[in-house]
């Protein structure tokens, strides 16, 4: 019973099933500041050399949320009326088209361009399980968002957070207990589970530069994994953390970014999550340089009424922003470590 009750919080946490409503006031806490707005913002990523910051709102109607670094303000932007819907039929021949309705977004990926328009990557629950692929293109105002296509999961597979391959394909990890997988895909070939990833709880997920490592956040263990990918032989190898890990981002400096949070006993996170009996309960980061497996935390915040349970973490300037879930209306700004 133990078991099975672990496994239904956790179905429950990462399906984003939540009650909660955070107040409204969005006060400095101590030298935590906070950018107001965006509901449960799950996942962050920053458009590299703008003020943009992008984040997914993962409620039951959810949104993608522009949040504007500068001054501190953020808006809904997809679905909204302004957004573009054009299919690329060559590429996603095999989306069955644009849906916006009962939109839950999820785990994100940002793919920089030089002369181009960026490319996203939105993990989507809802009405279909999917990766949505959209364009963001920059403009002196707020950016201009276009859905070009999608890639439908495969059946029984829930995904959670995504990341972009070399080949042009992507790869998203199934969160599942006790064994979860990654999968891969690539447009000739569709979907592929990839060797060696059955871990407990894959969560977050990275890629190394040269394509051929995969870093993944070990919720059930508080460990980073590291996995070979499209080599020869399979290896794998981690570091322990103090801490579930959720989502995983590159830092400036080459380590990568574990938030998480953790509490007295596994179920103290979703009796936190879902009744709001959060004693003991924090949101942690912990940067993890890749090189030697090596962690060492940065930021332990004890969760509270407006900011409940943290996710992700990236760098903005000189500050750390945090997002989180269970309903919060805010991300949370530390200072640079």
């Amino acid at each position: 019973m133990k078991h099975l009750a672990l496994i239904l919080g956790l179905l429950l946490l990462f399906a984003g099933i939540t009650g909660y409503s955070a107040p409204s006031d969005c006060s400095d806490d101590g030298s935590v500041k906070f950018v107001c707005g965006p509901v449960s913002p799950e996942d962050l990523v920053k458009i590299p050399g703008s003020p943009w910051v992008i984040a997914s709102g993962m409620e039951d109607s959810g949104y993608i949320y522009f949040v504007n670094s500068d001054d501190y303000t953020s808006v809904a932007a997809y679905p909204s009326e302004n957004a573009i819907h054009q299919l690329d039929l060559v590429k996603y021949r095999d989306c069955p088209g644009h849906n916006s309705s009962g939109f839950r977004p999820h785990g994100l990926s940002l793919v920089p361009s030089v002369n181009g328009p960026h490319t996203l990557l939105v993990v989507r629950h809802g009405s279909r399980e999917s990766i949505e692929v959209f364009e963001i293109t920059e403009t002196e105002s707020l950016p201009a968002i276009k859905w070009i296509g999608c890639v439908i999961a495969p059946s029984g597979v829930e995904f959670n957070s995504v990341v972009s391959t070399p080949e042009a394909g992507v790869a998203a990890t199934h969160f599942q207990l006790p064994t979860g997988f990654v999968y891969e895909w690539v447009q000739d070939t569709g979907w592929e589970r990839v060797p060696g990833s059955e871990i407990a709880g894959p969560n977050g997920i990275e890629l190394s530069a040269d394509g051929a490592w995969f870093y993944v956040a070990g919720w059930a263990s508080r460990s980073l994994i590291k996995l070979s990918r499209r080599q020869p032989e399979i290896f794998i190898d981690s570091v322990e953390v103090p801490h579930h890990i959720d989502n995983l981002r590159w830092s400036v400096d080459g380590s990568l970014l574990a938030a998480g949070h953790v509490g007295p006993e596994a179920a103290s996170v979703f009796q936190c999550l879902n009744q709001q009996e959060c004693e003991g309960v924090s949101t942690r980061v912990t940067r993890v340089d890749v090189n030697n497996l090596t962690a060492r935390e940065i930021i332990n915040y004890p969760s509270d009424p407006s900011f409940i349970l943290g996710t992700v973490a990236i760098e903005v300037g000189n500050e750390i922003w945090v997002g989180g879930i269970a309903g919060s209306d805010r991300i949370a700004r530390f200072e640079y470590r």
